[in-house]
């Protein structure tokens, strides 16, 4: 396990967006817009790790509700996973709260799935595997 990204929710994306290139004196390196979220992405590569900007693309997504309950800043962190099947049937055996039944489609080609932030401190931790 490593963590593949930092997920992070902004307001206005085309402004972080030029933020962080400022930031890490790099472009970013994809977007990408996931409609079941209801969400636009971009990811600058920082080394063997990402940051994820998170933006709305509507104001009932699941961003646009976090911000307006808790503001703009680290949304998640994602740990890449060889078989996140297995990882979830362990983390449940473990007796964390698994957010999702099964993985679902998400960004930057992985399968996804979500980990209760009352079991982590406060953090939403997501469980990615590139898909095959």
């Amino acid at each position: 396990m490593h963590i593949d990204h930092i997920g992070i929710a902004v307001a206005d994306l085309e402004s972080a967006v030029k933020t962080y290139e400022t930031i890490l004196n790099s472009p970013c390196s994809k977007r990408e817009i996931v409609e079941s979220e209801k969400v636009e992405t971009a990811f600058f590569q920082t080394g063997e790790s990402k940051v994820e900007l998170l933006g709305a693309t509507s104001e009932d997504s699941v961003i646009a509700k976090y911000i307006a309950k808790k503001g703009q800043g680290l949304h998640h962190v994602a740990f890449e996973v060889d078989d996140i099947y297995a990882e979830l049937d362990r983390l449940r055996g473990e007796g964390f709260t698994v957010l999702n039944e099964q993985p679902k489609d998400g960004a930057d080609n992985k399968l996804v799935a979500f980990v209760h932030p009352k079991d982590n401190a406060g953090v939403l931790v997501e469980l990615c595997q590139t898909k095959k």
